[in-house]
């Protein structure tokens, strides 16, 4: 259901939460290690959307959200192949290896009405049909078939509610509520 993940609550400690009026940042992916002598380096896109490394679109790097803007990108397997501007060699883009990849949220388009980022989801409030609060999303799993949020009850205790229509029947941006019809297990 999302495109892109938001920064992990360890990652978010790691790197701040934004003061009032800086940019925010997703995380796009990870680099990985150098490929080749050009300057190409192996990336874990973390989004199902490649659009947005298009040559020329900018992304951040590492803690200190360095910017940078791409110049090549290219799948290879299950990872890509994504070169920067001012990195010409092994040795120049080996200094970028097992950094986060993140853009500002203000450079993600908007989605269709059915469909949402995973920062979006996080921490929205659960309800029942009935209106009966359940808890709050406080993580989501990516499983191969379907997205899956856990959601927090008041108590601590999690209920894991899978992301599929049948289950989840809304989620409203605006008032930041998700309605689903819990699975019975017999």
């Amino acid at each position: 259901m999302s495109p892109v993940r938001k920064i992990s609550a360890k990652q978010d400690e790691l790197s701040g939460s934004p003061q009032q009026g800086e940019p925010v940042y997703i995380v796009v992916g990870k680099l990985r290690r150098p490929h080749g002598i050009a300057g190409e380096i192996l990336f874990e896109m973390t989004s199902d959307s490649p659009q947005l490394f298009t040559p020329g679109k900018q992304v951040y790097i590492g803690d200190n959200k360095i910017l940078h803007k791409i110049s090549t990108l290219r799948q290879a397997n299950k990872l890509w192949l994504i070169s920067l501007e001012g990195f010409e060699n092994r040795e120049q883009v080996s200094l970028l290896r097992n950094q986060w990849v993140f853009v500002r949220l203000e450079d993600l388009k908007p989605l269709p009405e059915d469909r949402f980022y995973h920062h979006e989801v996080l921490g929205m409030r659960v309800l029942n049909e009935s209106g009966e609060f359940l808890g709050e999303v406080g993580e989501i799993l990516e499983t191969g078939a379907n997205d899956v949020y856990v959601v927090v009850t008041p108590e601590g205790q999690e209920i894991l509610i899978p992301a599929v229509k049948t289950v989840v029947l809304s989620i409203d941006r605006d008032t930041k509520k998700i309605i689903v019809r819990p699975q019975e297990w017999t």
